[in-house]
């Protein structure tokens, strides 16, 4: 049996916490001396202490603990908490990436002063009629990537084999949510289509004869330098952009050993 002071420094834990977590009856001592009020805590009770550190970790409240401790919970089961846990952090890691990434993008900005780079090359274009599978949604870009894990897990059960081309981003301005862009991520389709999530829809996107397209290379998914260049060309050249069609992100993936992706953007314009 240990003394709270020395449980304390095996435990990691401050006497003064031990004493509350007593106080709550979260880990109440192994014995008390009905004398002195001391406090005795067993070796096994670090394993209770290595468990409320678990708990805290997964977030859950010291009331919640409290409960948690008192049910039969299997090694499994903690495991499936933590996996749960572990892919909520890693969400969290790759949205403050592309904040990172969209930082230094507006830094560049910044130092450039708005310039147009010379090797960021303009090119209009024809394009053609498409049919996309797409899931919509409304918000900012940084959930572009979530929103594309939402429809690759809603496609799961569908048969993949119709899908062709590379993913697909349409967005406009929402009139509906002041301050967030209506978005719809997809697939080009082919073929007949069969029964569809209700969360999935079939759309014909209509060929275009005139897209101002801008290709690059970027870790971003959505690079502002990109578009403030392509906006600078269009309004340099007399252009106005077209209001009754959203405009067009296209990913084109690279091979293993490179980072980042190739992405086109698609306006289309009108004089």
């Amino acid at each position: 049996m240990f003394k709270i002071g020395e449980f304390s420094m095996l435990s990691k834990v401050p006497v003064k916490t031990l004493r509350y977590y007593d106080q709550i009856e979260l880990l109440k001592p192994e014995k008390t001396d009905r004398d002195t009020g001391y406090r005795y805590y067993s070796a096994e009770q670090l394993l209770e202490v290595n468990r409320i550190f678990l708990y805290k970790e997964l977030g859950f409240t010291l009331k919640q603990i409290a409960q948690l401790l008192h049910e039969e919970i299997s090694l499994e089961q903690i495991q499936g908490m933590f996996k749960l846990k572990e892919s909520e952090i890693q969400q969290l890691l790759e949205k403050e990436q592309e904040k990172l990434v969209r930082i230094k993008e507006r830094m560049q900005l910044i130092g450039r002063e708005g310039s147009v780079e010379r090797e960021q090359e303009i090119i209009i274009k024809t394009v053609k009629s498409e049919r996309l599978i797409t899931f919509h949604s409304y918000g900012s870009v940084e959930e572009i990537p979530v929103l594309f894990q939402t429809f690759d897990y809603l496609l799961e059960r569908y048969n993949r084999e119709l899908i062709t081309g590379p993913q697909t981003v349409l967005w406009r301005e929402s009139t509906e949510k002041e301050s967030d862009f209506e978005f719809e991520v997809g697939y080009s389709v082919k073929g007949e289509i069969a029964s569809l999530p209700k969360e999935l829809y079939v759309r014909s996107l209509p060929a275009e004869t005139t897209m101002a397209t801008l290709l690059f290379h970027s870790e971003s998914t959505f690079a502002q330098t990109a578009c403030v260049d392509l906006a600078t060309w269009i309004e340099n050249n007399g252009y106005r952009v077209k209001e009754d069609q959203p405009g067009r992100e296209v990913y084109f993936p690279l091979s293993e050993n490179k980072e980042g992706r190739l992405i086109e953007i698609q306006i289309p314009i009108e004089l």
